[in-house]
């Protein structure tokens, strides 16, 4: 018999094993230099980050935009980020209106512009509303970054930049997700501030 004990030690075991595959998976630390560099140019050209995704996904997104908004490092000048899981009146008056699955698609067409960056996160790669906000973004000229998992993901065809987990369950997807995010962020501010560069706008 396995005790509880035993259930947390194996989790934290399979949590670092995926941590360590992605630290040395040459297409995953790629895909965050790229998205990173994709970011910085679309804030340096007065551009915005709009975040979308579902249930822990939703989470992630609203902790991603934060942290552009805020802060990650240190002290720095804001920068536009938009979660957009977080306005109830819109989500439930899109999904009342329209269904669900253009719960975000309509907020990439009222909201993004050409040169913003949409950062869309599905663990599954198969995410309804996510796969239609992701084709309303490549229509009107927004850049589409999409993180997931490993394996085919239905996704992948919908993104100029795709970011996969080297895991197949969703918790170990998340959890690197999220690393990658703080990764991006960071990069993004050194990149803006500390070469002393400026924002357009800020």
């Amino acid at each position: 018999m396995h005790g509880p004990d035993d259930m947390v030690a194996t989790h934290f075991r399979r949590s670092c094993d995926t941590l360590e595959r992605a630290a040395s998976d040459v297409r995953l630390l790629t895909a965050i230099r790229a998205i990173a560099d994709t970011i910085t140019a679309a804030f340096r050209g007065g551009g915005k980050l709009m975040i979308a995704g579902n249930g822990g996904s939703a989470a992630d997104a609203q902790h991603i935009a934060g942290e552009f908004l805020s802060r990650l490092n240190f002290d720095r000048s804001p920068l536009p980020a938009i979660a957009l899981t977080t306005d109830t009146s819109v989500l439930t008056a899109i999904g009342n209106d329209y269904g669900f699955d253009r719960a975000f698609e309509r907020q990439v067409r009222g909201l993004g512009r050409r040169g913003d960056v949409l950062i869309a996160i599905s663990t599954s790669g198969r995410s309804p509303n996510v796969l239609a906000a992701l084709q309303a973004a490549r229509n009107i000229g927004v850049v589409t970054v999409g993180f997931s998992g490993d394996g085919d993901r239905e996704m992948a065809v919908h993104c100029d930049h795709y970011l996969a987990a080297p895991a197949a369950d969703t918790p170990l997807i998340q959890q690197i997700h999220i690393v990658a995010a703080h990764a991006i962020c960071g990069l993004v501010e050194r990149d803006l501030f500390e070469a002393g560069t400026a924002v357009a706008g800020a």
